[in-house]
């Protein structure tokens, strides 16, 4: 008995039609999709809208609608008390969070992920280190002082001017490629509540920074190129013990801080360090200071 190939050549038609089909819904589809022309050209959300947001203070976070919720970052609540005695609050300047729209997604952008994108649009991939504001956010969040609840406030203030404020109880996340992504939904919703609460743990606020500072503080400026060379535990100690403290980190890579709003400035070590190990220092120094253990 002879098989009967016109079947089996039959079939075969019917499966090659049928990826015919597919294959042109797939091709409808690409063609209902508006193309991209911003691809080639890092669009910067911080120097664009957000500084523009951020200027109108309250307005632009009634602009964007309720606050996100993410279930990386729960409230962890320490009971702040000026009864206590004075606190602390640290200020990072010129962080690197900078989004910029690479192919069809928005990014935070950093030295290992986008040096081809950052040398293509003629900047220095050195200059994008948003690692450094995440190790310095863990460092002063998981110190001693914070889980006595000696820490006030965190203020970062990125290279663009966009100024934000983290709450001393967030819980920042562990991972930098989880970090990275709270962060890009903070510059973009400029707020990030508790899940299921009202409050925000992480806002975008208005400049200046000072408005927000105690008025009897002492702002204490730290860069390696300053020529006063001091013992962090002494300088500590001698300060008065009525005064809150405002220490002013740069958390960038290369370059010093220039600010007009600290009294004093100074140099804890005759090396250069890294903005986590220079908190870590003031964060002992005062541990000492206040007799926390």
């Amino acid at each position: 008995m002879v098989r009967p190939y016109a079947v089996k050549g039959k079939k075969r038609r019917k499966r090659e039609d049928k990826y015919e089909r597919v294959e042109e819904a797939d091709e409808a589809e690409e063609a209902s999709e508006p193309e991209e022309t911003e691809a080639s050209q890092p669009e910067d959300v911080n120097k664009g809208a957000m500084v523009e947001k951020q200027n109108n203070g309250n307005e632009g976070e009634e602009k964007v609608g309720n606050p996100i919720e993410l279930e990386g970052i729960p409230i962890t609540p320490v009971e702040l008390s000026t009864k206590n005695g004075p606190g602390a609050i640290f200020i990072l300047e010129r962080a690197s969070l900078e989004v910029a729209k690479v192919g069809k997604t928005y990014q935070l952008l950093n030295s290992d992920d986008h040096s081809n994108f950052l040398r293509k649009n003629n900047r220095d991939p050195g200059l994008y280190r948003p690692d450094i504001v995440h190790q310095a956010l863990l460092m002063v969040l998981d110190s001693p002082i914070n889980k006595a609840g000696k820490l006030r406030n965190v203020y970062v203030r990125t290279a663009a001017g966009v100024l934000i404020e983290i709450k001393p109880h967030v819980r920042i996340p562990r991972t930098f490629k989880r970090f990275c992504g709270v962060m890009l939904q903070l510059l973009q919703k400029l707020s990030i509540s508790a899940v299921g609460k009202r409050e925000k743990l992480m806002r975008v606020i208005k400049n200046p920074v000072t408005q927000y500072l105690p008025v009897n503080s002492r702002k204490i400026g730290f860069s390696y190129s300053s020529e006063k060379l001091v013992s962090i535990q002494n300088y500590v100690a001698a300060a008065e013990n009525n005064r809150d403290f405002v220490f002013v980190v740069g958390a960038m890579a290369h370059g010093k801080v220039e600010t007009d709003y600290t009294d004093d400035f100074i140099s804890i070590s005759g090396y250069p360090l890294s903005a986590a190990f220079c908190i870590s220092m003031i964060c002992q120094a005062l541990a000492g200071k206040w007799d926390i253990l």
